[in-house]
């Protein structure tokens, strides 16, 4: 090798080492990260199989938006407090998947129904775990806990007032009442899946409890009046005329085709398709009692031959245990709580019943929920739980198919009842003791 110019020639040093330049590339890092989300997400499997993080099974029939709120505002909260992982299910049809899942013997944790008639049948089988000592004291009211062989075996998570009828803001007394006359002014929709006829039920209950009180209503909702009582017959055939069963076709085709969650949908057309709404407190949060400012009246009211007493049907979602397991029990506590009743209702989707869960006076919320939320707890009230949910199941789907029944052929009543009547006297069926917390 020669040497450079200008010098003497020396010995050349020796080569330098130098780091290896390493050359990260964008898709290189994401794959990278895949793997970690992979991984992380493996982990968490692993240590739930391994029951290191315990989970509990819940089955409810909040879907949809319901069930994102419910997740947000009550499990979210539940998991990160106790670190025990919630393996929630939401169904429409709710009592066929618990159903199946109790005759495969799979059934979930903890289940939420509407029916306590349904939760009593269960527990006479010795599916359901008592709750006594699971609930804070004070607890609930007698309808909303009515004991079985002295036990309590469900409790209210969220609650319901039933004896309303609905209508637009700036409707006057005398138009309400005028409307009240005409069958095609009440916004009727009997569908509902596997469960269609309810809103009928709902109904004839609230027609008897009204016009007959609270003590015949308990006597025919724990199947000790016939239906073809005097009574009975008489809250059928009032139902009949005040909404038009077997008159005008189209009315009665659009009661019975139309979804009960989209009954109230012509109320917001010009001219109205239709004035007032008999359903519960829930579907004050159907957009079109929001953009009409639906506004209320107790049903007593607006229903030919009413009392002037202050009795309310109620309804509720009805939590139930099935497996005693300490993830269970603690999921049980915790949705029985002051906090976790306060966090779902909170958000105007529901009442809670309990006396700690109510809101602070002054707090925030709309003049007709706290107007509702006190209705439930005034004690000076009489409280009857849903009749139809309170029955056997047998009775109680009977019942809600013979309101369609009767809505398109009411000459068929008396066919209907004594069929009902036969079922009431089925040997080994389970009825509740009490549905009212008290009477008059």
């Amino acid at each position: 090798m020669s040497a450079p110019t200008g010098g003497p020639a020396q010995a050349a040093p020796a080569p330098r080492r130098s780091r290896p330049r390493i050359r990260v590339r964008t898709r290189t890092v994401a794959v990278l990260a895949g793997c970690l989300i992979l991984l992380a997400a493996a982990l968490v499997a692993g240590v739930r199989t391994l029951r290191q993080e315990p989970t509990v099974t819940l089955l409810a029939n909040w879907t949809g938006t319901d069930e994102q709120d419910f997740r947000d505002a009550v499990l979210k909260p539940f998991e990160r407090r106790h670190h025990i992982h919630v393996d929630y299910q939401g169904s429409s049809a709710e009592s066929e998947v618990l159903g199946a899942d109790v005759e495969a013997g799979t059934p979930p944790d903890v289940v939420v129904l509407t029916g306590p008639g349904e939760l009593a049948a269960y527990a006479r089988q010795g599916q359901l775990k008592q709750v006594d000592d699971l609930l804070p004291r004070p607890g609930f009211g007698a309808s909303w806990t009515t004991p079985l062989d002295r036990h309590v075996y469900w409790f209210p998570f969220k609650a319901d007032l039933k004896s309303l009828v609905w209508y637009p803001a700036g409707t006057s007394a005398q138009q309400l009442a005028v409307a009240a006359t005409r069958p095609g002014q009440w916004c009727l929709g009997m569908g509902s899946g596997a469960t269609s006829g309810w809103p009928g039920t709902d109904w004839i209950e609230d027609i008897l409890l009204q016009r007959s009180g609270p003590d015949v209503y308990q006597r025919w909702a724990r199947g000790g009046l016939p239906w073809q009582s005097t009574e009975v017959k008489e809250a059928w055939t009032t139902w009949g005329r005040m909404v038009g069963a077997g008159g005008d076709p189209a009315l009665v085709r659009r009661a019975l085709k139309t979804p009960y969650q989209d009954a109230s949908e012509p109320v917001t057309r010009t001219p109205r398709g239709c004035t007032l709404e008999h359903q519960a407190s829930f579907i004050r949060n159907q957009d079109a009692w929001k953009r009409v400012d639906g506004r209320y009246v107790p049903s007593a009211r607006l229903i030919p031959g009413a009392r002037a007493h202050d009795a309310w049907l109620v309804s509720g979602d009805l939590v139930a245990l099935l497996h005693d397991t300490s993830p269970a029990r603690t999921l049980i506590r915790y949705l029985a709580s002051a906090d976790a009743q306060r966090a779902w209702s909170a958000r105007e989707f529901s009442f809670s019943v309990s006396p700690e869960a109510q809101p602070a006076p002054g707090a925030g919320g709309t003049a007709w929920h706290h107007a509702l939320a006190t209705t439930l707890l005034d004690d000076r009230a009489v409280h009857c739980f849903d009749g139809s949910d309170a029955m056997p199941p047998s009775v109680r789907d009977a019942f809600a198919e013979a309101t369609i029944e009767y809505l398109a052929h009411p000459d068929h009543l008396d066919a209907l009842l004594k069929n009902l009547d036969s079922l009431r006297q089925t040997h080994g069926l389970t009825w509740l003791q009490s549905v009212c917390d008290r009477t008059s």
